[in-house]
């Protein structure tokens, strides 16, 4: 029977002296140091005097009696050095009961209050045992030593999150304290939070460091890092959770400075120098792969489409080679441009510049005045570029310059032979993003005659190569693409409604490694080789082919192919979702600075609840809600206005404008 006795249990990390009113089996009623009577279980008891009190006495003299145990025990324990008592018994690896360490500490005599005070020890220093069934288990020397490592971690990191929180406070409200010593350490983890949300590894500590500075919202762990200057105010956080290197290493700009003085080579090379040679590219076009040369001999056209030699300086498993292997091509962001090589090469060693002997991989062809092909071969080529044009001038040079102007006819005619064949033409203005002091958007038309010219010269050189590779069996990587699941006409509704509807019925773009029809641009095979300085597949290509003609040897069999082709796609897929998802952003984030603002839109699809939209002025797909009193029909215009937007969470409210 426990009753009468004097009763320890743990409660909240602490331990409680109780005398015990009633012995109830397996619950004891007890009586506490605060004079409160209390139910417990006999599982959470720690000791058990063998003495019992007159528990008949009053409540009082039972407090106090209460109290001078309590005192006593904490008295004893205060004077245990729980390390001299591990190193006197850790060695011998065996546990201990509490009687036995007690002696150990008092010497011979001791008394329950001496084990009291020797449990009590024991369990709130936690460094030097553990309790098992009853006894005390001394760790070893190595554990022990984990556990002060850990504890100095736990202390430090106490102590970040306090001055952490403090410093993260003052930034929130817009001072500028002096940087904690941990302040790298504070931004990783808010880098971290901006970027993986709820799967931070170390999310709970970097919530609570947030809260302990009154935010409640991690996704201010962004706006932080913008105070802090680490980030911009519109930081691309899909580039940065993509892992895809932005910068160059010391080891990469190494070895492109060691390229810097290459030399147009003429040895087992045609000289192509007098041909006129041009570029026709955008304004802001830094690295020039392809240029064209139209000659008119007799009644035939002899059109050259000339490609930047980049596989002749950059060879297959090189460090270069593997470094535009890792990025696959090169990205042409709002307000950023990441090449796929280092820019010394992309934008002057490699790229095809005026006024200068460059290295090239020449298609060479004739055609009659009708368009038809009568002869074609590839070849490697020195040339010299005469001159360095962007679209637009060559749109308004086209009438009365007699070049272009038959450049264009036969451009035309390239293409009308592929619309022939099936090709569906679904090309609509580029977006382009803007920054001239604020933000601007604005559409680019794409269908001009500058634009066709070039778009048919590298659809013509990627077709006949892609015959060329097929026709002597060299390896390559083709580009097909299935027919659609169904076509349809362009009818009344309009252009923009058929690109639209159309696209949604393409079949996917693959990469393979044995040719097939391309069904978009109405060939029967064909591959990318046109831009090898700012697309990886397009340098394998290229130099695969290079070697041929040259050495009338291959560089890649079948299954390095397939392996470079498992190894790149998916990053070109995952870099072409970050585009796509970067360019929306921007759009949301003009739209948000134009809240209110009438947009003209084209209704696509229709739904239960809702319609889809397509935005006209930035060719953006949205959703609205089915209008009360209006039934609206697909390929019908309508006016919207914006009610918010938010590109950092991609949101877009729009609501119908009844007209009528």
């Amino acid at each position: 029977m426990a009753q009468g006795k004097i009763v320890e249990y743990i409660d909240q990390g602490k331990f409680v002296c109780t005398v015990c009113l009633q012995d109830k089996g397996n619950r004891l009623h007890l009586l506490t140091p605060s004079n409160r009577e209390v139910n417990l279980s006999q599982k959470r008891i720690m000791l058990i005097s063998d003495v019992t009190i007159d528990i008949s006495q009053t409540r009082e003299d039972l407090l106090e009696r209460l109290k001078q145990k309590e005192a006593k025990r904490i008295r004893l324990k205060e004077q245990i050095d729980v390390k001299d008592l591990w190193e006197l018994v850790h060695d011998e690896d065996e546990s201990f009961d509490h009687k036995y360490l007690a002696h150990l500490v008092f010497g011979e005599t001791v008394t329950e209050d001496h084990c009291s005070a020797l449990v009590r020890a024991l369990f709130e220093n936690h460094l030097y045992f553990k309790m098992k069934n009853g006894r005390f288990l001394p760790f070893s020397k190595e554990k022990v030593e984990q556990i002060i490592r850990q504890r100095e971690e736990e202390a430090a990191k106490t102590e970040k999150l306090s001055q952490g929180s403090h410093w993260l406070k003052q930034i929130q409200e817009g001072n500028k304290p002096n940087d904690p010593p941990f302040k790298a350490d504070i931004v990783h983890l808010l880098i971290q939070l901006a970027l993986y949300g709820n799967d931070t590894p170390d999310y709970k500590y970097g919530k609570e460091l947030l809260s302990n500075a009154g935010i409640s919202d991690i996704r201010q762990a962004r706006v932080l890092l913008v105070k802090l200057g680490e980030w911009e105010e519109d930081e691309n956080l899909a580039l940065l959770r993509s892992g895809v290197e932005t910068t160059f290493t010391h080891n990469q700009l190494e070895a492109a400075a060691r390229l810097t003085d290459q030399q147009a080579d003429l040895a087992g090379r045609e000289d192509l120098r007098d041909l006129p040679c041009l570029t026709i590219d955008g304004p802001f076009t830094q690295d020039f792969d392809d240029a064209i040369s139209f000659k008119m001999v007799g009644d035939e056209l002899h059109v050259g489409v000339h490609i930047a030699d980049v596989a002749g300086a950059i060879p297959a498993d090189s460090i270069l080679d593997l470094t535009a292997a890792e990025r696959a091509l090169s990205q042409y962001l709002p307000r950023r441009q990441i090449p796929m090589l280092p820019a010394d090469l992309s934008r002057d060693v490699l790229s095809l510049r005026q006024g200068r002997d460059s290295n090239a991989i020449s298609l060479l062809t004739r055609f009659d005045k009708a368009g038809v092909l009568l002869d074609y071969r590839f070849a490697p080529s020195v040339i010299h570029i005469a001159h360095q044009l962007i679209y637009e001038d060559v749109n308004e040079s086209i009438e009365g310059d007699p070049l272009f102007k038959e450049m264009h006819r036969f451009s035309k005619q390239l293409q009308n032979k592929r619309m022939r064949e099936g090709a569906l033409n679904l090309s609509l203005s580029d977006l382009e993003v803007r920054f001239n002091g604020e933000l601007s958007l604005e559409l680019v038309e794409q269908d001009t005659p500058s634009r066709t010219i070039i778009a048919e010269c590298m659809i013509l050189y990627n077709w006949l190569a892609a015959k060329l590779c097929m026709e002597n069996q060299i390896p390559i990587l083709f580009r097909t693409q299935a027919d659609p699941g169904e076509r349809f006409p362009l009818d009344e509704k309009g252009y923009l409604y058929y690109v639209f509807r159309q696209r949604r019925k393409l079949s996917p773009l693959h990469i393979r490694t044995k040719p097939g029809p391309h069904s978009g641009l109405g060939v029967e095979m064909y591959i990318h080789a046109t831009s090898p300085i700012r697309r990886y597949i397009d340098l394998v290509n290229q130099r695969q082919i290079r070697n041929y003609l040259l050495q009338k040897e291959l560089i890649y069999s079948v299954k390095m192919l397939k392996e470079i082709r498992i190894s790149t796609e998916p990053i070109i897929k995952n870099l072409g979702i970050i585009n796509r998802n970067r360019l929306r952003y921007w759009i949301l984030k003009y739209l948000s600075q134009h809240r209110g603002k009438k947009l003209k839109a084209l209704v696509l699809d229709e739904f239960k609840n809702k319609y889809r939209i397509v935005l006209i002025d930035f060719h953006l797909l949205a959703d609205i809600k089915s209008p009360e009193g209006s039934i609206l029909s697909q390929g019908q215009e309508i006016l919207v206005e914006v009610n918010k937007s938010d590109p950092w969470d991609d949101i877009i409210n729009l609501e119908y404008i009844d007209e009528g």
